[in-house]
């Protein structure tokens, strides 16, 4: 096993990694996918020195009393950062635990585990198994392909996913938004919940599945004429099926709006040129729609500065403060397409009258 202490900006290369553990407090991560030998450059440190294993392809960087299940015990003032970026194989499976610290995963075709207490996560091109965690933390994603399971333990905390294709979404909120613009993979299968958060998703123009969406108190739209809505005493729904119904979207909140979106025919969010709406073209839907002429999200590693994919990422990345950089760009990217359906309903239109139809509402 080979073993470093590190106290100082460095830089290590491997032969070899098959595997990825890395645990931070503050500072930045960046996970880059690589078709070059696997390397770690820590380009910042500060307070407690980093130990870095190397043991059977594992490699493992953290800190010497810091347990994956232990993050949270180490909320109180530390003065321990470092600004590190890891290039790993595309099929290295990674596991990511931060406090404070940003992350960024791209490229990585392999099962990607990220946990966060308040730093926010971007995950970018990735394809295979996804797990994020969080706490009071944003998670945003654009083009993953695979299964993404999304969990907000506390208030905070927004999932914004957009292009890709998912086989499977399971996101659970308390007051964190979840909106996704993807194409749905086999067999499709999109459960959200949440309390009090709004949830905007947007599917293709025909898609394939038994729709149910769910509300106490919340708003229920929708873009498809054959959902049909019914409101009773206690609760809201709109149910039907879309296609042949070989997938299943459930989405059930108690005083969340929820949104569903039907993608114009020639749009998509795999970014492709012969199928991208052009920059300002209406979306169909109306007022409660998100915003009309907001470009869409990009496609991973399309947009300037996004952190690239498959042995891409690294020189764009450079290090990981470039990371975060990228980061705050993808954040601004991701959610200009949703602002509308993602704010708050005015005062005057929450709870409409049961008997009473607007003009895009699930009839």
């Amino acid at each position: 096993m080979s073993h470093w202490t590190v106290d100082a900006p460095m830089r290590l290369a491997f032969d070899d990694v098959t595997a990825l553990k890395v645990r931070a407090i503050a500072g930045s991560v960046a996970i880059l996918a690589t078709s070059e030998a696997p390397a770690l450059d820590i380009t910042r440190i500060s307070g407690q020195p980093l130990t870095v294993t190397h043991e059977d392809g594992v490699l493992t960087i953290s800190y010497e009393d810091l347990t994956w299940d232990g993050l949270l015990e180490w909320l109180r003032p530390r003065n321990h950062s470092a600004e590190m970026t890891v290039t790993v194989p595309r099929d290295c499976p990674a596991q990511v635990g931060v406090v404070a610290a940003t992350a960024v995963v791209s490229g990585v075709a392999a099962d990607t585990s990220v946990r966060s207490v308040s730093g926010a996560i971007t995950l970018d091109g990735l394809n295979g198994t996804v797990d994020a965690r969080t706490v009071g933390a944003d998670v945003e994603a654009q083009d993953i392909n695979g299964q993404v399971t999304f969990t907000g333990h506390r208030v905070e905390g927004d999932l914004a996913l957009a292009g890709g294709s998912l086989d499977r979404l399971d996101a659970k909120t308390v007051t964190g938004s979840v909106t996704a613009d993807v194409h749905l993979g086999k067999p499709g299968n999109v459960r959200v919940a949440t309390v009090s958060s709004d949830v905007a998703l947007r599917l293709p123009a025909q898609p394939d599945a038994r729709v149910s969406l769910r509300s106490t108190s919340g708003r229920l739209l929708s873009e498809f004429d054959c959902l049909r809505s019914s409101h009773g005493r206690a609760s809201r729904s709109v149910n039907g099926t879309l296609g042949a119904g070989t997938g299943h979207i459930s989405v059930t909140t108690l005083s969340g709006r929820v949104t569903l979106l039907r993608r114009a025919a020639h749009a998509a969010p795999d970014g492709s040129a012969h199928s991208r709406p052009s920059p300002g073209e209406p979306a169909p839907g109306d007022a409660e729609t998100p915003a009309r002429g907001a470009a869409g999200p990009g496609a991973g590693g399309q947009g300037a500065g996004s952190p690239g994919a498959g042995g891409q990422g690294g020189g764009r990345h450079g290090t990981a403060g470039h990371g975060t950089t990228d980061a705050g760009k993808h954040r601004s990217r991701i959610r200009d397409p949703w602002a509308s359906a993602t704010e708050p309903a005015p005062a005057d239109s929450a709870g409409a009258q049961d008997d009473e139809q607007t003009k895009g509402e699930a009839r």
